[in-house]
């Protein structure tokens, strides 16, 4: 039996290692595998701007990525939180019946998409923010060099 509280919370907290994926379709999903890459290149990026600062072009890339994938996962917690326990019975608990308990809602399943919520959009945001703000200094910067 897949717990729906227990996939909101591992898609909030682990999803950036796709612990979520594995707990839902075990080992063997191709995507439980590759999120780790994104989060990776993300984590070298915040290592370029420590090492290089924030002029490093590279590092422009690559920290939205874990921005961008840990968004993403706190949507899938969102989404895991808000499903009906009958969708999710039928997707995840197919032998059981339609209101069986691993699907039903409580008060940790709740929190989960109330944290999800509130960090997953304030990462989004910096991510966003981090990345035009950077896009735009390096157009300032490229018109600065034209002009003179």
């Amino acid at each position: 039996m897949k717990n729906k509280t227990v996939a909101a919370w591992l898609a909030f907290v682990g999803g950036a290692l796709g612990l979520h994926r594995f707990y839902l379709y075990g080992r063997g999903d191709l995507l439980g595998w590759m999120l780790p890459v994104p989060t990776a290149l993300g984590l070298y990026g915040i290592e370029r701007v420590q090492r290089y600062g924030l002029d490093d072009q590279w590092s422009w890339v690559l920290v939205p990525m874990l921005g961008f994938t840990f968004a993403g996962c706190a949507l899938m917690a969102i989404i895991y939180g808000l499903t009906t326990p009958e969708k999710w019975n039928a997707r995840y608990n197919a032998s059981s019946a339609a209101d069986a308990r691993a699907g039903g809602t409580n008060w940790f399943t709740i929190a989960a998409v109330v944290a999800a919520l509130m960090v997953g959009t304030g990462v989004l945001m910096a991510s966003i923010v981090f990345s035009f703000q950077m896009y735009f200094e390096y157009q300032i910067e490229e018109a600065r060099k034209i002009s003179q």
